[in-house]
């Protein structure tokens, strides 16, 4: 059946409803039941995993068209039926991508259909959110290697069903334990920032693979060893090359020619990967099969630990390559150093729910919340297109400027996370925000450990945003017990540091260059300098959002800090505006982070709302896209919705384990 027609009510869709219009009978039901099954009232850790459904349909291809900020979906034959084993992740054979899917039994969301295939893989089989997100990512880490992989790090956040708490681990990349605040400055000045990317200098301590092995022990019913089985086989078989993966290629050739190792992986035969034809990773398939035999040990206190070191203190470079490339000063000691560390959510209450985020390294929790605090004294829905993007802007714009001023790694600086998210805080700064005439950035920060009635900040502190590489990647599952992950995880630039580990398979990361590289404002003290084993501030946002303790959504993108926004207009759209989820995600967008000019995509900047900003005075600059998120949302009767981005990144993969038809 083929149909343009959208759903007359919210309810009737399943989706969320906008805030004041809350059905009666609550949000989704209590974790643990799933129709057609006996509840189970263990632990879902413990005893709660029950026997996976054979009997998954394919998952029903959705047409996404983008409309007026509206995305029709059609619903046309399904396929025959298969699992996701037979589907992908591994079997040679990629699965067709959808973005979005409804059903029971659980679901993942991700820009990859091979990597939601080897999440759908676990969950069929008995495992949990917490094991299909291990798998989702190591897949990322095989067919998304220009954005994740064991090389780099990442946040992730668990919703728990068992004790009904939102989790997190803190699992991004450190400084060496020699970095001082001159880490990135060379005779007082900084060096150039393309210079610090390509390097080994830009290199932190990788902290993918011990948050796999802690959300496991934490969360999980599955070892590491399993849980890296369908990206093992994925690694060794290959996978389809996209348009996407091409041109990202593309991007980074000159530089991938200047290092064997990664040439080698990524352009074979010398030349760019052809879209259609498999790209195999053996490598990788080999250092997985070593972490699956030895667990996180073999990385941070064996051989794969020495080869890492060893490439980043002297970087494999071309013979004859006229690229200056730094070394870096990791050393064995670092790895032995390095925790994924478990700690307290970011929580803000926002019309009735309770929003879940990432505290400090990342700033991504303590900004949307503050930007949900100053929007959320008005009425959103209520308002015309023109003025529900200005408050966002400039709410967006104010959180910004708060960002740069108080946030880095809290076990080296004194990050007021709670101010940062108070309502207190935020009323103190909705005053700036006149309904009439756009703020001029850079906005000056204000002090949420006191703030004045109305915090209008110094203006001697007022500081622009430093850039954050635009790659990163954002996977979202849910299991039928009701435990939810949200994971975003990266290497920082497209391609990292472009130094592939030689006979290993993957990229290392860059991350350091997220530190400032000298103060952002000359006599103001800045908590993003580089230290000694210290996290980078970042701007991963992965949210998961609750009412009366049970999961509503959980999102999260790509994007460097265009994370945040990105998170907080769909958040805004969905809950706010009613759109149902995937036009919140396809929605048109823009990001303003405390700069002259707003980041925005060709629908808005072609737009007659743009011209209405630009008279109360906000200037726009255009992007091809921003972001790629992905999302799971809870529906009636225990069904889950997955969703993806329609088109940017060349569409995403959303998926669960039993199919419906609405």
């Amino acid at each position: 059946m083929m149909s343009n027609e959208r759903a007359t009510s919210h309810q009737e869709r399943g989706e969320l409803l906008p805030w004041g219009h809350l059905p009666a009978g609550g949000w989704g039901t209590p974790a643990g039941r799933y129709p057609h099954e006996p509840q189970n009232t263990g632990s879902p850790r413990a005893s709660g995993r029950g026997s996976p459904s054979r009997r998954s349909r394919a998952v029903r291809r959705v047409i996404a068209v983008l409309g007026t900020g509206a995305v029709v979906a059609g619903v046309i034959g399904a396929a025959p039926a298969h699992t996701a084993a037979e589907r992908g992740a591994g079997s040679g054979t990629s699965p067709a991508k959808t973005p979005v899917a409804t059903g029971y039994g659980g679901a993942v969301s991700s820009v990859d259909a091979d990597a939601s295939a080897a999440g759908l893989q676990v969950l069929e089989r008995g495992g949990n959110a917490a094991d299909a997100a291990v798998a989702t990512a190591a897949a990322l880490g095989v067919t998304e290697p220009y954005s994740a992989g064991i090389g780099g790090g990442g946040y992730f956040v668990y919703y728990d069903a068992s004790d009904r708490q939102v989790h997190t681990i803190d699992g991004r990349e450190t400084a060496p334990l020699s970095a001082d605040k001159h880490l990135f400055t060379e005779d007082g000045k900084p060096i150039p920032f393309d210079e610090a990317v390509t390097s080994g200098l830009g290199v932190g301590t990788p902290g993918t693979p011990a948050t796999w092995e802690k959300a496991l022990r934490t969360y999980g019913t599955t070892s590491l060893a399993k849980a890296l089985r369908p990206a093992t086989k994925l690694a060794r078989r290959g996978f389809t090359v996209d348009q996407t993966f091409r041109e990202q290629t593309a991007q980074n050739e000159d530089r991938f020619r200047d290092f064997p190792a990664t040439a080698d992986l990524f352009l074979p035969g010398g030349k760019l990967p052809e879209v259609g034809s498999t790209l195999k990773n053996p490598d990788l398939a080999r250092t997985y099969q070593e972490l699956s035999r030895k667990g996180t040990k073999a990385l941070y206190r064996g051989e794969l630990g020495r080869d890492i070191v060893r490439t980043v203190r002297k970087p494999p470079v071309a013979e004859g390559a006229g690229r200056t490339v730094r070394p870096g000063d990791m050393t064995a000691k670092d790895l032995r150093a390095y925790r994924a560390l478990s700690q307290q959510p970011t929580r803000t209450a926002y019309r009735g729910l309770d929003v879940y985020g990432m505290a400090p390294s990342s700033s991504g929790g303590t900004t949307v919340a503050e930007a949900l605090n100053i929007l959320e004294r008005g009425d959103l829905g209520s308002l015309s297109e023109k003025q529900y993007l200005h408050r966002y802007l400039e709410a967006s714009r104010i959180a910004f400027a708060d960002r740069g001023r108080w946030v880095g790694d809290p076990a080296q600086e004194d990050v007021p996370t709670k101010g940062l998210t108070s309502q207190r805080f935020a009323d103190s700064r909705a005053c700036l925000i006149d309904d009439q005439k756009a703020l001029q950035s850079p906005v000056a920060p204000g002090d949420p450990r006191d703030p004045e009635e109305c915090e209008r900040g110094d203006a001697d502190q007022a500081a622009p945003t430093t850039y954050e590489g635009q790659n990163t990647t954002h996977l979202t599952v849910a299991d039928k017990w009701g435990n939810v992950a949200a994971y975003t995880l990266t290497i920082e630039q497209t391609g990292g540091s472009g130094i592939t580990v030689p006979g290993r398979g993957f990229l290392l990361n860059n991350e350091l260059t997220d530190f400032s590289f000298a103060p952002v404002s000359p006599g103001v003290h800045d908590p993003n300098l580089p230290g000694p084993g210290k996290r980078p501030r970042s701007s991963m946002s992965p949210t998961i959002v609750l009412r009366h303790g049970e999961p509503v959504l959980a999102l999260g993108s790509p994007g460097g800090s265009t994370i945040i926004t990105t998170v907080l207009q769909t958040l805004t759209n969905h809950l706010d505006r009613g759109m149902p989820l995937l036009d919140a995600i396809a929605a048109p967008r823009a990001s303003q982070r405390n700069a002259a000019q707003t980041t925005v995509e060709p629908e808005l900047m072609n737009s007659r709302v743009r011209k209405q900003l630009e008279a109360l005075g906000h200037s726009f600059k255009q992007t091809p896209e921003i972001g790629a998120a992905t999302a799971v949302q809870r529906l009636s009767g225990d069904r889950w919705r997955a969703a993806a981005e329609p088109e940017r990144r060349g569409g995403g993969s959303a998926m669960v384990v039993r199919p419906t038809g609405g």
